[in-house]
């Protein structure tokens, strides 16, 4: 029974058991307002929230905020910040789809292949980019991701000349692969889910994880430490950039095109999904399965103005608040813990003393 109670206790202080429970309640109220609709083939009435079809191109919406804002949350972790996100997007999905333009035809495998080992290869190149210029030029991290947001996408205007550029049929086959001919398209989730594991294991299972945090913690401790810190520091960057090349390879194939407007406005979505996720923006906090749930969180917001018939500008009010609600939150939690520590360091010492 002790030991039922420790777990439960656990979960429900769990650095995600308070998204759970919000998404929840968000699903909850959205299920009862979103009404209902008759199914023509077997006439039943189906919630127009809790069905199959609605739940799952909801989780692919967030998939795509979701499997950059783990890379986002490296670089968080390690107490920098990176705009250039949706660019790189843009510029990864335009490199890959014209290429496999010029290519022509190609076997359905090497053209995944190639497009995935592009889109990749642009995305980690530009985190590259950012990292080198940021621990070189010894510049912080918002000027330089500022200007490299607009560069990359200026590159992706015009390479593309502004064009949207179709993507082949093969990747789209492997994007939208059908399950059990019900409609429903898993790949972009499973993706996610398979992208999240890999960050939560990265950074709870390994040293490098470890040496990410302490960095963000505090960097002069680090260095004294014998840590690398440029060397991790352009690491997470490198990270947060392939993450936003998977997020292209996976977005440009679901929706068959890429275009140089793609992603724009995503690094609000990002940022806020690692934010609300948890991730303190001064560095030392965050988790993958977190910054998950905050992007799932933040597309349940754009579900419910959608589904509850609000005005769509109030999305960027709502999301706004969140990020400060978040933000002010890390805030008091960082001033409670550290009161809490002096508190209990003053009492060791008096015990000390009396002993």
């Amino acid at each position: 029974m002790h030991t039922l109670n420790h777990l439960f206790r656990k979960l429900f202080n769990s650095q995600q058991s308070g998204l759970v429970i919000v998404i929840l309640i968000i699903g909850v109220v959205l299920s009862f307002f979103a009404g209902f609709h008759v199914d023509h083939l077997t006439g039943q009435k189906i919630n127009n929230f809790i069905n199959a079809y609605t739940l799952m191109q909801t989780g692919t919406d967030a998939s795509f905020f979701a499997i950059m804002a783990i890379g986002m949350t490296l670089v968080v972790i390690s107490g920098g910040i990176d705009l250039s996100v949706g660019s790189i997007y843009a510029l990864s999905g335009i490199a890959m789809a014209m290429f496999l333009r010029s290519a022509g035809a190609l076997s359905p495998v090497a053209t995944v292949t190639i497009g995935l080992s592009i889109s990749l290869g642009v995305g980690l190149l530009c985190g590259l980019i950012n990292g080198v210029m940021i621990t070189g030029l010894k510049v912080h991290p918002f000027i330089i991701t500022l200007g490299t947001m607009w560069v990359f996408r200026g590159i992706a205007f015009v390479a593309s000349k502004a064009e949207s550029i179709l993507v082949p049929d093969a990747l789209t086959s492997v994007a939208k692969a059908d399950f059990l001919g019900l409609a429903i398209y898993p790949v972009p989730m499973l993706i996610m889910l398979a992208v999240t594991a890999l960050g939560a294991l990265y950074l709870a299972g390994t040293v490098m994880g470890r040496h990410i945090y302490a960095v963000g913690g505090n960097a002069e401790a680090s260095r004294y430490a014998g840590l690398r810190v440029n060397r991790i520091l352009v690491g997470v960057y490198v990270v947060s950039g392939l993450t936003a090349g998977i997020a292209a390879f996976v977005g440009s194939s679901y929706y068959g095109s890429a275009s140089c407007a793609d992603a724009t406005g995503y690094e609000l979505y990002v940022i806020a999904a690692a934010v609300v996720g948890g991730a303190s923006l001064s560095g030392g906090r965050g988790s993958a399965p977190s910054a998950m749930l905050g992007a799932i969180l933040i597309v349940l917001i754009r579900q419910s103005i959608r589904t509850l018939h609000l005005d769509q500008n109030y999305e960027w009010i709502i999301i706004g608040c969140a990020i400060i609600v978040a933000v002010v939150f890390d805030r008091l939690n960082a001033r409670l813990t550290a009161k809490r520590l002096l508190t209990e360091s003053a009492r060791a010492r008096s015990e000390e003393r009396e002993a």
